[in-house]
């Protein structure tokens, strides 16, 4: 693939997927949130297969390339873990310009997740409530899955966490086996600490427990390596919900420990800004527009502490160019979306690789 050519950005035919997303969300919005979300991919897929999105959208006017962590991304723009768990939907993402798509959250073996309803949608906020629970096939499914992507030419990162019934004491073994598991695959492994929904998880976010932790995992890492002949970065994912003593103190953990790349935010506890709402009190994580300032915050602070030496992924409310811009003004290398992206749809996507670009 070429540079990314000004003279042919983002043709004409770009017009028919435009003009027909805020239709097709007005139809998903009619359906419970994550029965939208399954047909939402569903779709994609079946677009994907019979061709129609390679008619719309060519892949290499999506590139511009930037390097990080060793790895050459075709662009800056991400999508977050959380919307393709299974990593079944790769191809048909990438066609839509993601210069990197992170699957998961997935865990050594197959979990249903929390009970239903687990998803909120919060319209006049454009926010998204979910207590998902780590819904997932298992790390093996995500892993063959992978190995069958057909067209993505851009970095796939695998989003890993432990099972819900793991205790904490043994989280690192979840850890390992996924890393393991993904290893061969994987461009980079992301491990969660972070998610509201798994009883204990956020325990991990300790000095010391994120310590011992990231040792283990970077004498695996170290070992996959020589046996696979490949680096492949490691990364911690973060809440947005760290006092400022608590990212100093984990920054020098990071620094210490080697980790090779940080990812701020995951979502938030906080409601205050969605507290008129009557789903604002649903228990979850709180993800969209509503988490943006806070999300980015947590990012400064980290990038102040830990300088270049770690890359960061900004991740947290995007909506916008200018969102995007102040993530990496805040010290972001790449960003990701996922709620604006259901919000927005591929429109945004464009506009932030252009923008970025």
């Amino acid at each position: 693939m070429g540079k990314f050519d000004n003279s042919r950005r983002f043709p004409h035919r770009f017009a028919v997927l435009d003009a027909t997303y805020p239709l097709f969300r007005s139809a998903l919005f009619r359906l419970d949130a994550e029965v939208a979300h399954h047909t939402s991919l569903k779709a994609l897929r079946f677009a994907e297969r019979t061709g129609l999105l390679g008619a719309i959208c060519a892949i290499d006017e999506f590139y511009s390339p930037v390097e990080v962590m060793g790895l050459s991304f075709p662009n800056r723009v991400g999508l977050a873990a959380g919307l393709d768990k299974e990593g079944n939907t790769i191809d048909a993402l990438g066609r839509l310009g993601f210069g990197f798509v992170e699957i998961g959250t997935i865990t050594p073996r197959p979990q249903a997740g929390n009970p239903k309803p687990r998803l909120f949608r919060l319209i006049p906020h454009e926010a998204i409530i979910n207590r998902m629970g780590f819904n997932n096939p298992g790390i093996e499914v995500g892993v063959e899955n992978v190995r069958a992507t057909r067209h993505f030419n851009g970095v796939i990162g695998f989003n890993i966490g432990k099972n819900k019934d793991t205790p904490n004491e043994n989280a690192a073994d979840d850890y390992l086996a996924c890393l393991r598991a993904a290893y061969p695959v994987a461009d980079y492994v992301a491990v969660n600490l972070s998610s509201p929904n798994t009883p204990g998880l956020r325990d991990l976010q300790g000095a010391e427990a994120s310590a011992r932790l990231l040792e283990t995992l970077k004498k695996e890492q170290q070992r996959l390596a020589t046996e696979h002949g490949k680096a492949v970065p490691l990364l911690f994912k973060v809440a947005p919900d760290l006092d400022e003593a608590h990212i100093r103190d984990l920054a020098k953990v990071f620094r210490d420990g080697g980790l090779d790349g940080l990812i701020a935010t995951n979502t938030t506890l906080d409601r205050a800004r969605v507290i008129d709402h009557p789903s604002a009190q649903e228990a979850g994580g709180l993800s969209g527009k509503p988490v943006l300032e806070k999300s980015t915050e947590v990012l400064g602070l980290f990038a102040s502490h830990l300088g270049s030496q770690i890359p960061i992924i900004g991740v947290g409310g995007i909506f916008s160019l200018a969102d995007a811009q102040a993530k990496i003004a805040a010290g972001a290398a790449l960003v990701q979306i996922y709620t604006s992206f259901i919000y927005r749809g591929p429109k945004l996507v464009r506009e932030l690789v252009e923008g970025l670009g």
